[in-house]
């Protein structure tokens, strides 16, 4: 089981149970840093320290060990051919609502009420699937980084060379932010309300997500088939430009969202030869 399975596992379980990062540190005896690390599959766990997590959560280690994959990531076996399909975005009721309503109200504003109103449900009920809103913020952004991580992943495992491998991963960047304009949109503005951890954690989450697009171009360059005089500054220009599709693109407007990706990733590999 891949490390950053199981680390979702327990941060899922962690949230579920309204416990804090740092307080979960605090019982393991570590630093929130060592949690946080354990939690992005950054740093591996041992089975002793699995088992103490699983009984502080008042889990078992077969469900962490077990976890399934992130609720937006097809099969394995499908991934490589699935990265630019985009289903419905695959979210329990309860945060369907929470994502529509922190998009048309912001997050500050949204209360419970109003997104027990949108899904249906008591305020209690809202409560008995998720402790807090930004809880549910927290939750959002993490399958938003999940998916576009194994987006991007697959899209470099197709490419036939270095620069094509970083073309498609940009192309996958903006058909996420073109297909899931409401995640994306939430990604990029509402992290200020997540709880101090969790900001600190996603941050993370999607800082991996830039160098990975670093990695990938500094690949192609030592290949000798890109070229530009400052590759980092280039890199976050064309993430910015995917970044800030659902500001301005619209499904039903001039050009779909696979013409504009397409074109996107034209524009990356120009940047990337650029002087």
């Amino acid at each position: 089981m891949a490390e950053h399975m199981i680390g979702a596992a327990i941060r899922s379980a962690r949230v579920s149970r309204g416990l804090s990062l740092r307080r979960l540190a605090g019982a393991l005896d570590v630093s929130p840093a060592t949690v946080s690390a354990i939690e992005t599959g950054r740093t591996e766990v041992t089975v002793a320290r699995l088992r103490r997590i699983a009984g502080l959560l008042e889990v078992s280690t077969t469900d962490l060990l077990h976890a399934a994959p992130p609720p937006s990531a097809p099969p394995p076996q499908q991934i490589a051919q699935q990265w630019r399909s985009f289903d419905p975005v695959n979210l329990d009721p309860v945060l369907l609502a929470a994502s529509r309503v922190f998009v048309r109200r912001g997050f500050h504003a949204a209360t419970m009420r109003e997104v027990a109103d949108e899904a249906g449900l008591s305020v209690a009920g809202v409560y008995h699937h998720h402790p807090s809103k930004t809880g549910m913020l927290a939750a959002l952004l993490d399958l938003t980084m999940a998916e576009i991580r194994w987006r991007l992943l697959a899209a470099r495992a197709d490419g036939a060379s270095e620069a094509e491998s970083f073309a498609l991963m940009v192309e996958a960047l903006a058909l996420f932010h073109a297909h899931r304009g409401d995640l994306a949109f939430l990604g990029a503005s509402e992290m200020r309300g997540l709880d101090p951890d969790d900001r600190t954690r996603i941050t993370a989450l999607r800082d991996d997500v830039q160098h990975l697009l670093d990695d990938q171009a500094a690949r192609a360059i030592a290949a000798g088939e890109l070229s530009t005089r400052d590759p980092r500054t280039a890199t976050r220009a064309i993430a910015t430009l995917c970044t800030s599709l659902p500001s301005w693109f619209r499904p039903d407007g001039e050009l779909a969202a696979d013409q504009v990706a397409r074109q996107y990733a034209e524009y990356a590999i120009a940047l990337m030869r650029a002087g």
